[in-house]
């Protein structure tokens, strides 16, 4: 903002009076002064318009922190997968699972999300852990032995005459203290043969047979979610599979049905415009302040 200064400073004064005609009137003005003494020098000066600190500096709005759950129970994992991102500690970690500095679970093995209590530990606390096993359940009984994966493949040792073969003297065809062209020649290594699924015989079997889903325990693992679900090609054929055909889709005439819109909108409009005539004057002023 600009304002002006109605009376000139005092470094005028002193350039005035360097000047050898340089009248005493000027230097010192009198109330009524002269009219030929100079008008006083106007300076202008601007002043902040937005404050430097506080509040104004502010931000008042930020985007969203996406919180909350990232994966559901018996979700596939893999370490570094992030489970569940919070705002101090609503969920603690529990089995091979940890927590980061801005208290997010996420998993340190591969496995299957659980969510559970454990009052071993805590009455009130809520956990979320990863087993290895789909089928098991958290928290493990007490006493029970620890489960940890080392990364490890068991794998069998040759014998020749009931006595266990050294890897190192097992021959060049051994591959970790395993024959492999006995295990290629061994009924095992051979794929299974397919073999005719049983019929239902539950009810909730039977509903799925009837509606083409797939049964749950029978789900295939998906690569890019890391989950046992149905993959989207046979979610969208469910239709297709339990024979539900859907009607043909008929497009309208838009434009009668927009005629149609704007002419119930002149019958409101008339209608309330009728409406106010017969209250009267004084409520047609009324509403008209309404508005």
């Amino acid at each position: 903002m600009l304002f002006q200064r109605t009376q000139a400073p005092q470094r005028a004064y002193r350039l005035l009076s360097r000047s050898p005609h340089t009248s005493s009137s000027i230097l010192f003005p009198h109330p009524h002064p002269a009219p030929s003494a100079r008008p006083p020098t106007h300076i202008t000066t601007r002043h902040a318009t937005h404050a430097a600190q506080g509040r104004a500096n502010i931000q008042s709005k930020s985007h969203g922190k996406r919180l909350g759950a990232k994966k559901t129970g018996e979700q596939y994992v893999i370490p570094g997968n992030i489970i569940f991102r919070q705002r101090g500690t609503l969920w603690f970690p529990g089995e091979n699972v940890a927590r980061g500095r801005d208290h997010t679970i996420y998993a340190t093995q591969s496995g299957y999300v659980k969510y559970y209590r454990d009052p071993r530990l805590h009455p009130k606390r809520q956990y979320i852990g990863v087993t290895f096993e789909r089928g098991d359940s958290l928290p493990y009984p007490p006493n029970a032995a620890r489960r940890r994966r080392f990364g490890m493949v068991a794998s069998p040792r040759p014998e020749v005459g009931g006595a266990v073969v050294p890897e190192s003297e097992a021959g060049e065809e051994s591959t970790g203290g395993v024959d492999v062209a006995a295990a290629m020649e061994s009924p095992a290594s051979s794929p299974p043969a397919a073999t005719t699924p049983p019929p239902p015989t539950t009810k909730a079997q039977r509903k799925r047979a009837a509606t083409g889903r797939i049964d749950p325990n029978t789900l295939q693992l998906q690569s890019h979610s890391y989950a046992y679900r149905e993959s989207n090609y046979s979610i969208g054929r469910i239709g297709e599979r339990a024979g539900i055909v859907a009607p043909k889709f008929k497009p309208g005439d838009r434009f009668a049905a927009w005629r149609k819109r704007e002419k119930r909108k002149e019958e409101s409009k008339a209608r309330r415009t009728l409406q106010r005539a017969a209250r009267g004057p004084k409520a047609s002023k009324r509403a008209g302040k309404a508005k």
